[in-house]
């Protein structure tokens, strides 16, 4: 997935920042393992090949600017590491928004996409008034590899 390098200038600009090749790198990034949950030192590693000046420091303050930006989202799979996605589709710009399957056996996470509180969010905000502006859903069980059906067909 390629990441419009003129979008997300626009956006750093709009905050009053600059577009350095840095931030720029680590979104490219990011936006080439569109499926996957990477850590910071997972970005290093994809961002080093192509600049080999930069540091985990530099890696580690643009991972904050952006999640801060809501470019990229910080995510907790409770594994001990903290990982990161991209907050937005890059190809066009709208923010996506997706759940997580744990497999509590294997550590597998499966993402989908599937927006089911957004009924909830609107019941909350017409009863209390309340605006939800994000949630996150962390669904815990067993894939199927892991006999996440068969566990199931044995409760019946």
């Amino acid at each position: 997935m390629a990441v419009d390098g003129e979008y997300f200038g626009q956006i750093l600009r709009e905050k009053g920042l600059k577009v350095t090749r840095q931030r720029l790198l680590v979104l490219e990034a990011m936006a080439s393992c569109p499926k996957e949950h990477l850590t910071a030192e997972e970005i290093y590693e994809l961002v080093k090949p192509g600049y080999p000046e930069i540091g985990l420091a530099t890696v580690y303050r643009t991972i904050q600017l952006l999640n801060e930006l809501h470019l990229i989202h910080r995510i907790n799979f409770d594994d001990g590491f903290v990982r990161y996605e991209m907050g937005m589709d890059p190809e066009c710009g709208s923010r996506h928004h997706h759940h997580h399957l744990i497999c509590v056996k294997c550590g597998k996470v499966i993402s989908f996409q599937d927006d089911l509180l957004e009924e909830l969010e609107q019941r909350i905000a017409t009863t209390t008034g309340f605006t939800v502006v994000d949630h996150e859903v962390k669904l815990y069980g067993y894939c199927v590899e892991c006999g996440g059906n068969l566990i199931e067909e044995k409760r019946e």
